[in-house]
């Protein structure tokens, strides 16, 4: 059922008496409120003054057409999704119609069945474009508005965003920002400080795998004139020019030992000294540590103080991979159109459902920044208003139909087995691992989602 503040609006706009019934009583209890107009003129009003969601236009109407009345609809309210509704003869208008803003066609005579998936997969879009506009309210510029930058509604992200929440309420708590390469990890310690009260004072970030070692504690804490051979003037460091604000030390894990130790000392006493220098330089900054590495190990092995790991880990975050928030996804492939389309001066409306399919079936070891790349090479090769699944990189449209390992095999008993028991058996335990994800389960398979329904459903498996 449709969720959010009011039921999906759905106008049905058809000459047929029957047509416009049968709408009204197949949808209005799946919790749809169903409008039916029979001309086009009567179906532009209630567009004007009741503000559908959906609208299924039929081509040929008596007087103003169909595809007259959806160039009327356009002006009127450019956000709905139009589907129009034609017979096999008018297949080519609803072409034409479709590069003039419709979002699909369904051709007569249809299943009522077939009508309720296509509202399905249009709801699904729209409820993922009115996410990401929430989440992109009130957001001034270009700079990100505290935690509604990051996208997400996956458990795992909503739990973050709850911590992020309360760590934005004291913003002296020192925070270690965990995750692979590509989660956004840089993201979310820029949304923390602008959610905090930090957010009018300044925020620098520090890249340490881009400063060489010899320069490290130069850049962060300064050097005084003389203090080494190019040392020409006095230079205030990265820490300095963050006083009152924030510093990101993006991938700290990189830092060397002999600078280490000076920065636990500004951490705790929140005092440093410049290369050279012979007083201490007091500021008031908060300190957000990222890492894709982990530094337990690298405590064990010498390359990191065990000191300055416990220092920062006063409040731990971990960002989990793109491959275990699938979930998120959808909301986020709308999100990178959107923010595509205005960087390429495009104007597509989205992913279709089948490219959408293989985006959620891939692992994505380039996590978020891999998704991000990939829907930026779908807008610019879409010639369409959405990406298909023609526009996604060889690795993603790879099927899960692969040979199996070499030297797999399986024993088969003496008395023989129930090959149906076996495969029911099999997609159980998938289905357990994966705690009822049918895409996780799916992909431990081998096999397609919609293979894996087709046997659930086979086999008696809600």
């Amino acid at each position: 059922m449709p969720q959010g503040p009011r039921p999906i609006r759905v106008l049905v706009v058809d000459d047929e008496k029957l047509i416009r019934w049968s709408f009204k009583e197949t949808l209005e209890p799946d919790g749809y409120e169903v409008l039916t107009a029979e001309t086009a003129e009567e179906g532009l009003t209630l567009v004007e003054h009741e503000g559908p969601d959906v609208v299924f236009l039929d081509i040929r109407l008596p007087g103003m057409s169909g595809l007259e009345a959806l160039k009327k609809l356009r002006e009127i309210d450019d956000t709905c999704a139009v589907i129009m509704i034609t017979a096999y003869a008018t297949v080519d208008d609803a072409v034409v119609a479709m590069k003039q803003g419709a979002r699909d066609f369904l051709k007569k005579p249809f299943d009522l069945n077939e009508v309720r998936a296509l509202l399905a997969r249009t709801v699904e879009e729209i409820t993922l474009r009115r996410e990401v506009e929430r989440l992109q309210r009130h957001r001034p510029g270009p700079e990100p508005a505290g935690l509604s930058s990051v996208i997400g509604r996956s458990t795992e992200i909503l739990q973050l965003l709850d911590m992020g929440a309360t760590l934005a309420r004291s913003d002296t708590t020192t925070v270690l920002i965990e995750g692979e390469s590509g989660t956004g990890k840089g993201l979310l310690a820029r949304a923390i400080h602008h959610a905090s009260g930090r957010t009018q004072t300044p925020l620098v970030e520090i890249n340490c795998t881009a400063l060489p070692e010899n320069l490290v504690e130069s850049e962060i804490m300064g050097h005084e004139r003389g203090a080494f051979t190019d040392a020409h003037s006095t230079k205030r460091g990265l820490l300095e020019l963050a006083d009152g604000g924030t510093v990101v030390l993006d991938e700290i894990g990189e830092i060397p030992l002999s600078v280490q130790v000076k920065l636990l000392r500004c951490i705790e006493e929140k005092c440093f000294r410049r290369v050279g220098g012979l007083r201490d330089l007091h500021v008031d900054v908060r300190i957000i540590a990222t890492t894709n590495r982990d530094l337990q190990q690298a405590v064990r092995e010498g390359r990191f103080r065990e000191d300055l790991y416990f220092r920062l880990k006063v409040f731990p975050l971990l960002l989990p991979p793109l491959r275990r928030r699938r979930d998120d996804i959808p909301l986020l492939a709308v999100h990178f159109v959107e923010e595509m389309n205005k960087r390429l001066s495009r104007s597509l409306k989205g992913v279709s459902q089948s490219a959408l399919q293989l985006m959620r079936e891939y692992d994505w070891p380039g996590n978020v920044r891999e998704l991000r790349n990939v829907i930026e090479r779908g807008v610019l090769l879409a010639s369409g208003d959405q990406i298909l699944p023609g526009h996604l990189p060889a690795e993603l449209r790879r099927t899960g139909d692969e040979p199996a390992p070499a030297g797999q095999s399986v024993s088969l008993p003496r008395g023989g087995v129930s090959l149906s028991a076996v495969e029911k058996h099999l997609i159980e335990e998938a289905l357990a691992a994966a705690g009822g994800n049918q895409v996780r389960a799916a992909r431990m398979l081998k096999i397609s989602r919609d293979t894996l329904r087709y046997r659930m459903k086979k086999f008696g498996l809600a």
